[in-house]
């Protein structure tokens, strides 16, 4: 029986009191969130050696952090440091979405290195293995898709995206509006030009009842994947955006029936008047399934800085109601990510999350705040550095005031307010 199947019946697991622990819930409350497909437990049973990760309703808002490959950087090693700085910076989850070398090598390089749950996109293997046997990714079979995604089961993936709501209506939807940008997920442009090639439908729409009885098997969660999501906030909340979510929520009800977990993905670049809608769509059409958010990103213009622009539509989707928020680094948008890349964007989401957790009043997250204040109040540094979402950074820019005997740091000196205001 799958973690859903032992919810229905009443019990609850190893995994959902370990969860409930991280949270500071009753088992029971993980249990029944899961029956009602607001939380979902990331662990596939062939991934034992990590913690279960509890993602939804009411449970502090999680961070993933994305490495991997490319074809121009290809350097195992390097992801695997990538894979321990953005578990070190407090990433709750970390996704391969490697595109360059031996996909199979790696993935199970990063499972066996791996302290946090893993989750990949199957499609990248599926297509990488047809060009390098000098093949068109259009000349992929449905076999070859279903072979990969069995694979990453089998291997011990916890979470996998897959673009199932990419089928013939929604893609249809996106080219009679129109797009500023098009499509601009991978594995949803991919798909889209399979479909395109082959005149076909998707086979992850169509057999879609295979994929989840694999996914039931090594008990993984499916995140459904936003292929159509806006790439411009021009294009946000468009027919696409929203033909793929409606049909995402259909086969979440699916997957759900046959005892297999589900998140939602979305929704990219969204104007910030448009964040909160977007989450309520996703909570209504999706009944109340966890949303995992890339960004949102509310401008397009601010390449280098795309992770303030991230940890601010992050914060404001969180505060809405998403509750696993994928970082975006300073690299988006113009090449892979170096370590220093990933370290800020994992800190960056953490911000972001951290504020959603006040604004959702998850326990302890507001208690946090509170004692920084009175450290603050105290001059307690040591307190401060421990409090801090980034304790690195806090002890390196820390510089106390010797004008004031260590009481207020440098940049007021003698004329700290705080020490000024002392009774």
């Amino acid at each position: 029986m799958t973690q859903l199947e032992k919810a229905r019946k009443g019990l609850v697991t190893e995994e959902m009191k370990i969860g409930a622990a991280e949270e500071g819930v009753e088992p029971e409350y993980i249990r029944q969130g899961m029956v009602d497909g607001n939380i979902v437990i990331c662990r596939n049973v062939n991934h034992t050696t990590i913690q279960p990760l509890a993602i939804g309703l009411g449970l502090r808002t999680k961070v993933n952090a994305n490495i991997g490959t490319s074809k121009d950087n290809n350097d195992l090693k390097l992801e695997l440091e990538k894979l321990q700085i953005a578990t070190a910076a407090g990433a709750d989850a970390v996704m391969d979405l490697s595109t360059g070398g031996d996909l199979a090598v790696i993935r199970k390089a990063i499972m066996e290195k791996a302290t946090v749950a893993i989750g990949t996109v199957p499609i990248y293997q599926a297509a990488v293995k047809i060009l390098q046997e000098k093949k068109a990714i259009s000349e992929m079979t449905a076999e070859d898709m279903f072979a990969v995604i069995e694979e990453n089961g089998r291997d011990g993936v916890d979470f996998i995206t897959v673009h199932c709501g990419v089928n013939r209506c929604s893609v249809a939807a996106v080219e009679g509006q129109g797009r500023v940008l098009g499509i601009v997920s991978r594995g949803g442009s991919m798909t889209a030009n399979w479909m395109f090639c082959n005149k076909k439908e998707n086979p992850l729409y169509e057999d879609y009842d295979r994929l989840v009885e694999i996914a039931h098997r090594y008990d993984m969660v499916l995140s459904l994947g936003d292929g159509l999501r806006p790439g411009a906030i021009d294009d946000a909340t468009d027919q696409g955006q929203l033909q793929e979510l409606i049909i995402l929520g259909e086969l979440a009800s699916r997957a759900r029936a046959a005892g297999v977990q589900v998140m939602i993905e979305g929704p990219g670049h969204v104007p910030i008047t448009e964040i909160e809608a977007n989450i309520k769509l996703q909570k209504k059409i999706c009944q109340g399934a966890p949303f995992y958010v890339l960004g949102p990103l509310p401008t397009d213009i601010a390449p280098g800085y795309d992770h303030i622009t991230s940890a601010i539509g992050g914060a404001i989707a969180g505060a809405a109601g998403a509750d696993f928020l994928c970082y975006v680094t300073p690299a988006e948008h113009l090449r892979l990510p170096t370590l220093a890349d990933v370290r800020e964007g994992v800190i960056a989401a953490r911000i972001a999350a951290h504020i959603a957790d006040i604004a959702k009043n998850i326990r302890g997250a507001r208690q946090r705040d509170r004692k920084m204040s009175q450290c603050r109040k105290n001059f307690d540094w040591q307190g401060q550095v421990d409090l801090s979402i980034d304790p690195e950074k806090t002890v390196e820019l820390l510089e106390k005031s010797k004008s004031a005997q260590d009481e207020g740091c440098s940049m007021c000196g003698e004329f700290c307010a705080i020490r000024l205001g002392k009774r």
